[in-house]
């Protein structure tokens, strides 16, 4: 049994490399989200998927639509978590410094963040119990952030694959699971 992790196509939406108040970075994470993307050709490594399932952002399902021919479930749970801003100012911050406090805010389940990580671990496996319930060869389409917490629910389940920090646009990275009936 395999499973391939996909994160969607490059977003042509750019991170802003100024100086931005939490509001704007409400409203770059907006326009990012409705972003148009580059298409590149996907590499399947010669896997055939039987299913596939996606998240139900645009910038995904673009890349499902790409990478699969076939039905495609698309769902919510399966989307990157929302950043939202630990400290509502006007004051201006670096971009990675507004990241890097919500990550610890993210981390230390702190009440600025809608989403604890916990909540986030449960949708994924409620997305990798429905795809793994048929012991079918599956392609996953998501996010980067949302893949390293699938990859890391993956190894639990018993798979074997590539380890990576940050998973590359519109690459897939296979996972395998050996059956032991045989």
């Amino acid at each position: 049994m395999k499973v391939g992790l996909l994160r969607h196509f490059k977003v042509t939406l750019g991170y802003p490399n100024k100086l931005v108040t939490s509001q704007e970075l409400l409203n770059w994470q907006k326009e990012y989200n409705q972003s148009q993307v580059e298409e590149v050709e996907i590499h399947h490594q010669d896997e055939k998927w039987v299913k596939c399932y996606s998240s139900d952002l645009e910038r995904a399902k673009l890349t499902a639509f790409k990478a699969f021919e076939g039905e495609i479930i698309f769902l919510e749970d399966l989307r990157e978590m929302t950043l939202y801003p630990v400290i509502h100012t006007e004051i201006r911050l670096p971009l990675w410094l507004h990241v890097t406090l919500i990550r610890i805010a993210w981390l230390l389940g702190h009440k600025s963040q809608k989403e604890s990580k916990q909540e986030v671990i449960t949708r994924i496996n409620r997305v990798l119990d429905q795809a793994l319930a048929h012991g079918e060869d599956i392609l996953i389409v998501g996010h980067g952030g949302i893949m390293m917490f699938m990859r890391k629910e993956l190894l639990k389940r018993g798979f074997s694959g590539p380890k990576f920090n940050r998973a590359e646009n519109a690459r897939v990275y296979i996972f395998n699971k050996q059956d032991h009936t045989s």
